[in-house]
């Protein structure tokens, strides 16, 4: 079993940039395939970008392509969101998430197995 616990999250202005970081612990890091999900108010959380286990397959949602980048850092066991050019819309919780059954990058919600607490980024316009 992993745990995940996200930060990185905060208040920018529309165009900013920020990184999102999530610390895996309790399992071995490269196990597990990893991903972004978000969730704004009164909405479903939404599948943002996924990286497998191997690091060879990086997924991204069309409404993030060439602005957000999915890396990890199996080191530190750490996965990294950077995201450019933010958008008010893009105002959500954050959540890192882990899956330990596929090879490739999954995109439901039900296909991970593991959730982090998630971390608040707002996005002014």
């Amino acid at each position: 079993q992993v745990q995940l616990v996200e930060s990185g999250g905060g208040l920018v202005q529309a165009g900013d940039s920020l990184r999102l970081s999530c610390v895996a612990s309790g399992d071995t890091f490269t196990r597990y395939g990893l991903a972004w999900f978000r969730q704004a108010p009164g909405k479903e959380r939404q599948f943002v970008a996924g990286i497998n286990r191997g690091a060879t397959l990086k997924i991204y949602d069309d409404s993030v392509q060439g602005r957000v980048s999915i890396s990890k850092d199996n080191a530190k066991n750490t996965v990294y969101l950077q995201m450019n050019s933010l958008k008010p819309e893009e105002t959500a919780v954050y959540y890192c998430a882990a899956d330990y059954r596929y090879s490739h990058v999954p995109s439901e919600i039900y296909q991970y197995d593991y959730w982090g607490q998630g971390t608040q980024v707002t996005v002014s316009s």
